[in-house]
């Protein structure tokens, strides 16, 4: 029988987490029964790791749903895009014989409505939570349901904006995703080394973009905080700046220097050599301050043995058990950070617990066989 196409659509061809996610996806899948063809906005990293896995990647210009397309201006613009899209995607549907659209992220458009156009089914993976968006939200959640043969939902609390798993005549369903990158952490000394830090200072982590809500501002207030300021504690922020939002990284610099903390900040930048932040992080922060669907983030450190503190919502306590693989605490308060990162800053031996017992909790319950299992049973029924 002749492998069915899917054709994946996604939003950034970056190195983050549903960029990652793509690559288990699509490179994963059992050609036998399925061969992958990619639409990516631009070029980057992850067409070079799509490549390498032998999937075809096409890159052209496509409409995906930014903060600042919630105007009407913005929505006329992002409206043309997806007319724009559908019809470039329909013509290559038609062109390779596409089976079935795989949206890899719900701010694109474009893939829904080239496969209703085209009668085929379409997979819309919902790796967002739209909590903060309110009446924006409501209209969005109407066009996902109405343009999806299925939406599988990266964590149970991903589905609960839907009405929870079964919701939508069934269509939502939690799909977990997959350890995409097995990491490892670095001998201490000469992580700090390749990092320029401290030797003799405990260290705090947070990979994550610089954006309003991966709350490093949390962070950096933690820091001021009597628990961490009396222990020196230097926290490290690894991650890049949206373009265009770069006034975010000036915002909290200013907040560390207010704050009298600036010299323990230190801002690396996206980095490729995370094994060296691990290495050197006594804990790994993962303080979002709004639901965070399921951050990789919290994933990766976890599976690498990392000691990770995290806010108690959205996917995090789908990762995290308190007090088993990790601790919970509560969302946006920075004093509940710092009592539970001197906690374990003072007794290496529960960090060295909690990491073990999370590396081994992660490789059961977050591995790539499961997520390609559930991916292609669900083409499967589809199809």
């Amino acid at each position: 029988m002749t492998p069915a196409t899917v054709l994946y659509v996604h939003s950034s061809s970056e190195h983050y987490g549903a960029d990652r996610q793509l690559a288990v996806i699509a490179g994963g899948l059992d050609r036998s029964r399925f061969t992958p063809l990619v639409v990516l906005p631009e070029p980057g990293p992850l067409v070079d790791d799509l490549r390498a896995a032998g999937v075809e990647v096409l890159i052209r210009p496509l409409g995906v749903i930014r903060r600042g397309f919630a105007t009407p201006v913005g929505a006329a613009t992002i409206g043309a895009g997806v007319a724009r899209d559908a019809l470039a995607l329909r013509r290559l549907i038609k062109r390779r014989d596409v089976k079935l659209v795989h949206s890899n992220t719900s701010v694109v458009l474009g893939g829904a409505a080239a496969a209703k156009a085209a009668r085929i089914p379409h997979v819309w993976h919902v790796r967002e939570i739209y909590a903060a968006y309110g009446r924006a939200w409501t209209v969005h959640r109407r066009i996902l349901q109405a343009g999806a043969s299925a939406l599988p939902c990266v964590s149970a609390a991903t589905t609960e904006q839907f009405g929870g798993a079964g919701s939508a005549g069934g269509r939502v369903s939690v799909l977990y995703d997959a350890l995409a990158v097995a990491r490892t952490r670095a001998p201490r000394a000469a992580a700090r080394a390749a990092l320029r830090l401290p030797e003799d200072l405990p260290v705090i982590a947070l990979l994550a973009r610089l954006t309003e809500w991966k709350g490093q501002d949390v962070l950096i207030r933690a820091l001021a905080e009597p628990a961490l300021r009396e222990r020196r504690v230097v926290a490290v922020l690894a991650g890049a700046v949206w373009p265009g939002q770069e006034a975010r990284e000036a915002k909290i610099v200013e907040l560390a220097r207010s704050l009298g903390v600036e010299d323990r900040v230190v801002r690396i930048g996206f980095r490729e050599d995370v094994e060296n932040v691990y290495g050197a992080a006594d804990l790994i922060a993962v303080p979002s301050t709004l639901p965070d669907p399921l951050p990789g983030a919290a994933i990766e450190a976890a599976a690498a043995g990392c000691a990770v503190i995290a806010a108690a919502h959205g996917g995090l306590p789908e990762i995290i058990n308190n007090h088993e693989t990790g601790l919970l605490v509560a969302p946006g308060d920075a004093s509940a950070l710092a009592q539970a990162a001197a906690e374990l800053i003072d007794d290496p031996a529960l960090r060295e617990r909690l990491g073990a017992a999370a590396s081994v909790d992660i490789a059961k319950r977050f591995s790539a066989e499961a997520l390609l299992s559930g991916v292609q049973t669900l083409y499967e029924r589809l199809l």
